[in-house]
């Protein structure tokens, strides 16, 4: 295991009309976990999964695409749902997550991460209910200056109570990571106001030696302390569906990241820009192939290296 994935599975409910909906095996951190494996790193998850027919899906789906679940406990609670209904811009969700089994993820002892380990990865909606959240932020802080730390708030509106206070615990969770991956959505909600550019900085100044800031069809930016921001564009694709670009934009980042040799927190700085230039273009190409299917459905490597090939180069 290379990469390690913690927090929700979950079953995505896309609307189709009315009231008809398509499910997909989802959840930001086990799609996460599918798109590094489909690209070639072995990736395990940690989590919590249900025994009922949608938990014995999610292990099934996770499994068969190559992630290690041998740190994947198992219980009666349910599984969490969650409905989406497309619009033309961002996507609308209603979470069905009171007791599942994902949230009650809290085991007596922190699961040990193998040594090859390099990167544990960590967000989105588990850190909002107890008694996973704080358990999750425990494993973090634990694997902090062993291995490299990236994290994605994935951040939820329509879960979220108290606006301010998120907006506090998030940038303390951001301060955990090395690296900090975000959407412009996700910035216009933490940081209201703010050019997104200036809001980014913030993350710096929490201690990320790297943060990228995804803008959808306009592409990526990486910002370092003391370095001119750097920005890629995806290719241009059929665009069918957005639900789990961003998860696996964030998944195909730390596996370019590892293919060049980033396996220490200080690597994330000293990377020259032509290098990060060759991991943001591995991930903007990995999310746009994501989006010209319904549902969350990272790419296998070898459709991405073709792509990347077919690409012009920079």
């Amino acid at each position: 295991m290379r990469i390690a994935v913690v927090g929700e599975a979950l079953i995505d409910f896309t609307a189709t009309g009315g009231l008809a909906f398509q499910g997909h095996e989802g959840g930001a951190p086990a799609n996460c976990a599918v798109a590094a494996a489909r690209l070639g790193q072995a990736t395990g998850l940690v989590s919590q999964l249900s025994r009922d027919l949608f938990g014995e899906r999610l292990f099934a789906h996770l499994q068969r695409n190559g992630v290690d679940m041998h740190l994947v406990q198992r219980c009666d609670a349910p599984s969490t749902l969650a409905f989406v209904e497309r619009g033309q811009d961002t996507n609308r969700y209603a979470f069905y997550m009171q007791g599942t089994a994902d949230t009650l993820w809290a085991p007596a002892e922190l699961p040990e991460l193998p040594p090859q380990c390099r990167y544990l990865q960590f967000g989105s909606i588990a850190l909002l209910r107890a008694p996973a959240g704080p358990r999750i932020l425990d494993l973090v802080a634990a694997q902090r200056g062993r291995r490299i730390i990236a994290f994605d708030p994935n951040v939820r509106p329509t879960l979220i109570g108290d606006a301010g206070a998120f907006r506090r615990d998030c940038m303390a969770w951001g301060g955990l990571a090395d690296l900090v991956k975000l959407s412009e959505e996700d910035m216009a909600f933490l940081t209201p106001g703010v050019p997104v550019l200036e809001a980014a900085t913030h993350w710096l100044a929490q201690g990320a030696r790297a943060v990228v800031l995804t803008r959808g069809a306009a592409g990526a930016t990486l910002l370092r302390a003391g370095r001119v921001p750097l920005s890629v564009r995806p290719p241009e694709v059929a665009l069918v569906d957005t639900i789990g670009a961003g998860d696996t934009f964030g998944a195909a980042l730390s596996v370019a990241l590892l293919e060049q040799g980033a396996v220490q927190a200080c690597h994330l700085q000293e990377l020259p820009d032509i290098v990060w230039r060759r991991v943001l273009r591995f991930a903007a190409t990995a999310a746009a192939l994501n989006c010209t299917r319904a549902g969350a459905q990272p790419p296998w490597r070898a459709e991405l290296d073709a792509l990347l090939a077919a690409q012009p180069h920079e």
